[in-house]
């Protein structure tokens, strides 16, 4: 299967071994990968922000950038929720109508996308500890994704995955939230991370790159013995044990 790639700002700047690791993963699954250099972004930040018109001339590139009979997947469900969800904001009764349905309509974050179409579900990953799995915002509430990061982190050899108490409470980043309400944003990490802590969880795994920031960043602050993980970075960890 043909597939391109969108990598999220986050992940560009800032986890980029996670862009190089979904590539992994999608071509292990037989999937042949394209990627457009000249992408950018989705727009969320602009869009949650109130910068509307901003957020529009952003989504109108990210548009161009795809082809809109291709399939688009990406390691971020937030991104994927503010495509499939908000661009009906930005392009309904425009021009863009009709491709932004077509390919809101093709885009999935990469756990859905192995799990459910591809019907993939184990890499050979290795992980050695214990781990809590953080429902992120967007994959729980605007995508509808859950069981399948569990599905594939089950298959992972060595990791033992436990509940995390208050796991669909949001972890304090969600965008700009974690920048005006700084104090607010920071209690909400000490307690997702704490949680993480009491389950005896060596590391705390999402979908979502930007969560994973705002809770490194807390437990980097404090010296904390737990770690963070894309789910990306952990299917792809270990393979060369096979």
């Amino acid at each position: 299967m043909k597939i391109e790639l969108f990598v999220p700002c986050f992940v560009d700047q800032l986890y980029p071994d996670t862009a190089f690791n979904t590539v992994k993963l999608l071509e292990k699954a037989g999937c042949s990968v394209a990627f457009n250099p000249n992408q950018t972004c989705c727009g969320q930040p602009a869009f949650n922000a109130g910068f509307w018109d901003d957020a529009k001339t952003v989504g109108r590139k990210f548009l161009n950038d795809f082809q809109e009979d291709s399939i688009i997947v990406t390691p971020s469900a937030s991104c994927t929720g503010m495509v499939k969800n908000y661009y009906n904001d930005l392009f309904t009764n425009t021009v863009e109508h009709n491709k932004c349905r077509t390919i809101q309509s093709n885009i999935y974050e990469l756990s859905d996308f192995l799990v459910n179409i591809l019907q993939y579900d184990y890499f050979g990953a290795e992980l050695d500890g214990r781990a809590v799995y953080h429902d992120s915002c967007s994959a729980l509430r605007e995508c509808h994704i859950k069981e399948e990061p569990r599905q594939l982190l089950s298959k992972v050899l060595g990791l033992e995955l436990v509940d995390l108490k208050d796991n669909e409470t949001c972890c304090g980043f969600g965008g700009s939230f974690a920048v005006k309400f700084e104090a607010i944003a920071t209690a909400m990490a000490q307690q997702k991370v704490d949680n993480a802590i009491a389950a005896g969880a060596d590391y705390i795994i999402s979908t979502d790159a930007s969560c994973l920031l705002h809770l490194q960043a807390y437990i980097d602050r404090n010296n904390l013995p737990i770690k963070t993980y894309h789910l990306a970075d952990v299917l792809a960890n270990g393979w060369g044990n096979i």
